[in-house]
């Protein structure tokens, strides 16, 4: 029995290890724009992150080590909170015109689902003679946790998917609204038109802004709701350079000609990214696969000849 404790203890222990290694790995962690580009904005100050940082414990580096890790759990137990303003923001993104307590409800009932399945299947092999009561319990449990967390995977695609589509219909409502603003409407009258022959997600949203808008919201209020909504860097930046723009007098047909653009060129950025890593996954197969069967069929007639001239 001790024999065996030890082994758990050090199985946990080992796979504790490895998982810490792996989430800590630079290709599961992206880092975030502003980390991207911070060593570009400093000019002065040379000293060393690591060891400038203030601890608000007693101990040191081994805080420094756990923080990152503590402070991703943290975010991810503000996602399944009941209450969470982050899973409100990211219905909203969803375009989903549900409250967080009925969402949280649905994953209640995904998660009684596969619980309800799981049931079943191990009711099945009860019958048959094969019932294992800690594997019976962790298939329970897991297919329910399983549920309840597939829906929440779900919501983000469907996040990711709009974002998607709102992307590649900005640049064309971009441009309509700078057609409309230099024929001299508006920019409330050019979201009207735009409103009237869109009928996109992003016309949606743009529907919404105007709805607050009639209801009494300033415009460019509105416009940052909306920003706020969508958590998008083009779409950000279009409020922005609209807001400029009715500040300062800008031409806002150049600004908005100026942001369709932009968005143009991540678009061909992330085709050319995503280009580049899809060619670097080409060479798994190829390596592993192609390159081992091209050497034996190179290599196995000579070796084959020598063993004959023996």
């Amino acid at each position: 029995m001790g024999t065996l404790s030890l082994a758990v203890l050090a199985g946990a222990c080992l796979g504790s290890g490895l998982w810490l290694t792996f989430v800590r790995l630079p290709i599961m962690r992206q880092p975030r724009f502003v980390e991207r580009i911070a060593p570009q904005l400093k000019s002065v100050d040379v000293g060393s992150r690591l060891l400038g940082s203030q601890s608000v414990t007693p101990f040191g580096p081994l805080e420094r080590i756990v923080r990152p890790v503590a402070r991703d759990a943290v975010t991810w137990l503000n996602r399944y909170s009941p209450a969470s303003s982050i899973l409100a923001r990211r219905l909203d993104q969803a375009g989903r015109n549900q409250s967080v307590l009925d969402f949280r409800a649905e994953q209640i009932m995904w998660g009684s689902a596969g619980l309800a399945l799981s049931t079943m299947v191990i009711l099945s092999l009860a019958t048959s003679g094969s019932f294992n009561p800690f594997l019976a319990v962790l298939i329970i449990f897991g297919s329910a946790a399983g549920g309840y967390l597939f829906r929440d995977y779900l919501l983000g695609t469907e996040i990711r998917k709009r974002e998607s589509r709102i992307l590649a219909e900005f640049p064309s409502l971009a441009e309509l609204m700078a057609l409309a603003v230099s024929a001299g409407e508006s920019a409330t009258g050019a979201l009207e038109r735009i409103c009237r022959t869109g009928n996109g997600e992003l016309a949606k949203e743009f529907s919404r802004v105007l709805a607050e808008t009639r209801a009494g919201t300033p415009l460019m209020e509105s416009l940052q709701n909306f920003s706020n909504r969508t958590q998008l860097a083009p779409l950000v930046r279009f409020v922005d350079g609209i807001s400029v723009a009715v500040e300062r007098g800008t031409p806002l047909a150049d600004v908005l000609r100026a942001q369709a653009q932009d968005v143009r060129d991540l678009s061909k950025r992330e085709l050319m990214e995503s280009a580049g890593r899809k060619e670097i996954a080409m060479m798994v197969p190829l390596v592993f696969g192609v390159l081992p069967l091209t050497v034996l069929f190179a290599v196995y007639p000579g070796i084959a000849l020598i063993n004959l001239g023996f």
